[in-house]
């Protein structure tokens, strides 16, 4: 059986896609980040909680201020990248529930009044939306090069608070000259999938 989606759009978003590492200085918009949110937004999480919280970071001040957060091999990436956004998990994401999912606005207190509860749901769920984020960026026709290499506490006490969790910076631009490392290899189905 073949898949629906078209073989050029297989490409673009899985086969042919790759963590960037290089950059050309052409902007990222606003309407393309726009653009990536609008279609993104429709990934599902529990409960339609939806506790991403996407910070950019454009201005020079504030590029200079997680640089230096950032791991010593990650901060040349992060330096140059035209566009940077710092995914978090919004550990309040409860207080959204009655508008989020009307049908059942007890969710909020039934499920999630208490806080180890709501780190725990909104870290899995904001990575899962972190991930339809970089396949989004990937439709824009741009490249994404999320890391994880950064000191966390630092960048969240730099640009967050204590009500969020950083979960990955993200470089985001067209890519640049020797962008991609060599693709690593990949498990095979039957080492991944069982039926039992």
């Amino acid at each position: 059986m073949s898949l629906v989606l078209d073989p050029a759009a297989q490409d673009l978003l899985f086969r042919e896609a790759r963590t960037a590492n290089t950059f050309t200085d052409e902007p990222v918009t606003d309407e393309q980040v726009q653009a990536i949110y609008d279609l993104v937004k429709y990934g599902p999480t529990a409960f339609n909680q939806s506790p991403l919280r996407i910070t950019l970071v454009r201005s020079p001040e504030a590029r200079e201020r997680l640089v230096a957060h950032m791991a010593e091999g990650n901060r040349p990436k992060t330096a140059a990248a035209p566009l940077v956004a710092i995914l978090s998990a919004d550990n309040e994401f409860h207080e959204e529930l009655p508008e989020l999912f009307p049908h059942f606005p007890q969710a909020k207190d039934a499920f999630f009044s208490e806080r180890p509860v709501r780190e725990g749901a909104a870290t899995l769920n904001a990575a899962l939306q972190a991930a339809y984020f970089i396949v989004g960026v990937r439709a824009a026709g741009l490249a994404a090069g999320p890391m994880t290499g950064f000191d966390f506490e630092g960048v969240r006490k730099e640009f967050l608070d204590d009500d969020h969790t950083p979960l990955m910076v993200v470089n985001i631009g067209r890519p640049g000259p020797d962008a991609w490392f060599p693709r690593s290899p990949r498990l095979a189905y039957d080492q991944v999938v069982t039926t039992v």
